[in-house]
């Protein structure tokens, strides 16, 4: 066999999409498929996070109390420390809170509907934009980080095509990269030790992330208020501040009806509507 004949040896080299280079910033959104990516940053890391790299959760002060001991326990069994902040009027706009000081009544959103004077919607998603982007954008510029989007991991799956489609740079979705599905994540926190505390239903937990979130579909929202009717009560609240200019700024969602009339239709146990509608995904994560 000729010398020209030989096929050129290539060596790949994979790299662990994990694996940090550059400065970084973790979005943990205090779901279980953002706290296992987490922990698999720690493993490409021998257990620790890496100097580049930093691990922010913002509080609304609607995530439910188990969300919260779960983002406490993560940092506290794998000896990683997680940036607690919230949104807040005053300048500079943020401020650096923990477990025991964080907001649990929806302080930092109220303060931003007030400054706002109408509420958010699923066309106008200020409450994600500034109670989190940008609230984590603010904090850390205060630390010195040149901050920008594509520094941000997002835990999202690759069997979540929908939401991964919406960003293009893919090097951000290291869980897609390294192709993890719902059943890995679920087959992880089985073998753990401590789990977050809420129900997971088929790979999802409906009270993640802020309670009754408007973007969630209304049957699961009903669903919700039927088994614990105070969580409404801030949503109603909100919406009966009716401070908006345009009657549609006074509600969530124009589309069906309001926290209050769903109390009511929970009380008189009416089911109207559809299981089927999907839920809208948006940047606060599982």
């Amino acid at each position: 066999m000729t010398a020209h004949n030989i096929a050129p040896i290539v060596r790949v080299i994979m790299l662990d999409p994990f694996k940090i280079i550059e400065p970084t910033v973790i979005s943990f959104s205090g779901g279980r498929t953002s706290a296992y990516m987490l922990w698999r940053v720690l493993q490409a890391h021998d257990g620790k996070l890496p100097n580049e790299a930093i691990v922010m959760f913002a509080n609304t002060g609607k995530e439910a109390e188990e969300t919260l001991a779960f983002v406490q326990a993560c940092s506290d069994k794998w000896g990683v420390e997680i940036h607690w902040v919230e949104y807040q009027t005053e300048e500079p706009t943020f401020r650096r809170v923990t477990f025991e000081t964080a907001s649990r009544q929806g302080e930092p959103f109220e303060a931003l509907i007030i400054k706002r004077k109408y509420l958010p919607n699923p066309l106008v998603r200020f409450c994600t934009a500034e109670l989190k982007i940008r609230t984590i954008h603010r904090y850390l510029k205060s630390l010195g980080w040149e901050h920008n989007e594509t520094m941000d991991w997002v835990g999202i799956r690759a069997d979540e095509q929908r939401r991964a489609a919406k960003i293009v740079d893919k090097s951000r979705l290291p869980l897609v990269t390294a192709k993890v599905t719902k059943k890995e994540v679920i087959d992880f926190w089985e073998s753990q030790d401590f789990n977050l505390m809420l129900p997971n239903i088929n790979g999802e937990t409906p009270t993640g992330n802020c309670d009754l979130c408007f973007l969630k579909n209304t049957s699961k929202i009903m669903s919700l208020i039927a088994s614990e009717p105070d969580r409404a009560i801030w949503w109603a609240k909100m919406e009966g501040l009716s401070i908006a200019s345009m009657p549609s700024g006074n509600y969530f969602r124009a589309d069906r009806p309001s926290y209050a009339q769903m109390i009511k239709y929970s009380k008189e146990q009416r089911d109207m509507f559809s299981a089927d509608e999907e839920s809208i995904a948006c940047f606060c994560g599982d």
